[in-house]
């Protein structure tokens, strides 16, 4: 009895130093840096999405919403489909499968289903259904994370690659590391190519075009910011900031061809992610762990903003106790708001403000 007394301490010390060796030693699958956050606004909470209605259910993670010329909506699920709600809301079918993750999607002049599509790069969908792949790498290295688009008047596509680290299974390592390996990214439609406009963006997200395709935006969700990059004009070819020190991590991004570019807020800002941002080495630790114990869901909390050109916040609109949410993305059209989210099995709206 009195042996067995004393070995259960040393089983113990032996157990709390196999982990403390794991936590330390092992390795991790991601190599943290350190970076520095952008000052937390902090805006006061307000109910004015409280009002968001779903319509039907149309699958798991209705992520993005596209509307065609007929003013019917699509969305891309985690399955790999993308659904089209039928007219008057009367039911869904299933458009197309493609096989990958369809995230952002826009429609082109010809009335193809342009998809950045998180596994399988960035497609076309053709009216008769018919999936291409425009572009699956770029200079030879395969896209990891295609993420969102917009398309200029001359067909060109702007599209997202948010992270050359991690994909879109793994996108909390990518907030974890704290490396800028974002990207936005150029597709030519005459020559088919591939070209990266701008690089080392933290977390490259949501992608619109401004005013008469003056200047394309694009979300840098870790970095709590919109990076500008001017297609026309002297500041041609250059890039800037359009809004820094958001209050929540930007997901997509829309412009409503009226002077309003609608952010999605998934999330607020995170102090214990952001806390840790000197701490390299602490992160590496949290990196080893089980995704259970690191990784934290994202609430229901529904949250948009809108900016005008000069990239000042003219609406705040939010739903703390969740009705429907997070919120991935928002689009106006006909008065509406519509929205997707990852985290639920349908597409929202509310009016428009």
């Amino acid at each position: 009895m009195q042996l067995q007394r004393r070995q259960l301490p040393f089983a113990l010390l032996a157990t709390a130093l196999v982990i403390l060796a794991y936590c330390l030693f092992w390795p991790a699958p991601i190599d943290p840096v350190v970076w520095q956050p952008a000052i937390n606004p902090r805006t006061a909470p307000n109910d004015r999405l409280s009002g968001v209605r779903s319509l039907p259910d149309v699958g798991p993670g209705p992520e993005s919403v596209a509307i065609d010329r007929d003013g019917r909506l699509y969305t891309g699920l985690q399955d790999g489909r993308v659904v089209r709600m039928l007219s008057g809301g009367s039911g869904v079918e299933t458009f197309v499968q493609t096989g990958g993750r369809p995230l952002g999607m826009k429609f082109d002049a010809g009335g193809n289903l342009i998809v950045a599509d998180a596994f399988r790069g960035l497609l076309s969908v053709s009216p008769e259904r018919r999936v291409t792949v425009l572009a699956g790498s770029v200079n030879g290295e395969r896209m990891l994370f295609p993420n969102d688009l917009a398309i200029a008047g001359d067909g060109t596509v702007w599209f997202s690659d948010a992270s050359r680290r991690f994909d879109q299974h793994h996108w909390m390592l990518d907030f974890l590391e704290g490396r800028a390996s974002g990207r936005l990214l150029r597709y030519d439609p005459r020559t088919r190519g591939v070209v990266v406009v701008l690089d080392h963006l933290m977390f490259a997200n949501g992608v619109a075009l401004g005013p008469g395709d003056e200047y394309v935006l694009v979300n840098e969700t870790l970095a709590a910011r919109i990076a500008r990059y001017w297609l026309r004009g002297p500041r041609a070819g250059r890039s800037d900031i359009f809004a820094s020190a958001l209050p929540g991590y930007a997901d997509n991004l829309t412009y409503n061809g009226r002077g309003v570019f609608w952010v999605a807020l998934p999330s607020p800002r995170s102090p214990a992610l952001e806390g840790l941002a000197g701490w390299p080495w602490l992160r590496k630790v949290l990196g080893r762990m089980p995704p259970q114990l690191r990784e934290q869901k994202l609430g229901r909390m529904a949250w948009v903003l809108a900016l005008n050109t000069e990239g000042q916040v003219v609406h705040n609109l939010q739903d703390p106790a969740g009705h429907y949410g997070p919120v991935t993305s928002v689009i106006e059209t006909n008065g509406r708001l519509y929205f997707g989210s990852i985290a639920t099995a349908a597409i929202g709206w509310a009016p428009a403000p």
